[in-house]
């Protein structure tokens, strides 16, 4: 929890994602990093204006996506993109690099002066539908030691979303956050089965109550059901029903986020 407080200075945090348009080398590259850069930095200020908590940025609109690693052009965008916005802003910020490269954007944390990374298979191996992803713990956290970055906090994913869990099908979500806690997770991320559908509010409890590292709910969440989560979870990740029709791949609504920003407002002084 002290490194969550010292990167957010309170808990009930609000944290807004920023979905990249795709980067190059991608399917979907259009050959306009003017235009990403500008879409990302637009974005930002909307949020920083609606009065967001925090900034996350990730390379959505990367499909299909690559398991664990990714070109040296899309760390370097993303790098580019991050120091932009953490400059402008001066917000919390993180990054996840999809999917599931977890070192890249340690790097790219590192070198454009974020706070936070989302990192996928910390723990227990799942079938994603990239492929077998494998946990990363060990091997993570050492690298962040070598590059001098254990200032920057690993959020990590646990009975992650698009993905099958059968292969620990007889560990429980408590078992998988308490393990997740042994190995120096820095925050649990609890979803549903997809992005933009909810996560359980039982198991948000029960992880809650199970562990003393940060709970944050990563996906599902909506103006309808804030005062489900806010008063038990440290932090909410919003995408989707931030944008338009609450679809994951449109604009940004700012009357949407500014709604949403003055109810969570309400709700932290109840």
């Amino acid at each position: 929890m002290e490194k969550f407080l010292k990167i957010f200075k309170r808990n009930q945090i609000i944290i807004g994602m920023i979905h990249l348009k795709a980067l190059p080398g991608t399917p979907g590259y259009k050959n306009n990093n003017n235009e990403i850069l500008e879409t990302a930095l637009m974005e930002a200020q909307l949020y920083k204006k609606a009065g967001i908590d925090a900034l996350a940025i990730e390379n959505m609109h990367d499909v299909p996506y690559i398991k664990n690693e990714v070109g040296h052009e899309i760390s370097a965008m993303m790098t580019l993109i991050g120091s932009q916005i953490k400059q402008t802003t001066q917000l919390p910020c993180g990054i996840q690099v999809l999917s599931s490269a977890n070192r890249a954007a340690l790097a790219v944390a590192k070198a454009a002066n974020l706070d936070f990374i989302r990192a996928e298979g910390f723990v227990f191996g799942h079938l994603a539908d990239e492929g077998y992803i494998d946990s990363c713990a060990g091997d993570l956290l050492r690298y962040r030691k070598q590059i001098d970055a254990e200032e920057i906090a690993v959020f990590t994913d646990i009975k992650k979303k698009h993905s099958s869990h059968a292969l620990t099908s007889d560990i429980s979500l408590e078992e998988t956050a308490k393990t997740a806690e042994y190995f120096r997770s820095d925050g649990l991320i609890i979803t549903g089965t997809s992005t933009g559908e909810e996560a359980n509010i039982e198991e948000v409890k029960t992880v809650k109550k199970a562990c003393k590292i940060p709970v944050i709910v990563g996906s599902g969440v909506t103006l309808k059901n804030l005062e489900t989560y806010l008063p038990i979870a440290d932090a909410l990740i919003v995408g989707s029903w931030f944008k338009e029709d609450g679809h994951w791949k449109n604009a940004l609504n700012y009357d949407k986020i500014a709604r949403f920003m003055e109810e969570a407002k309400r709700i932290r002084l109840k």
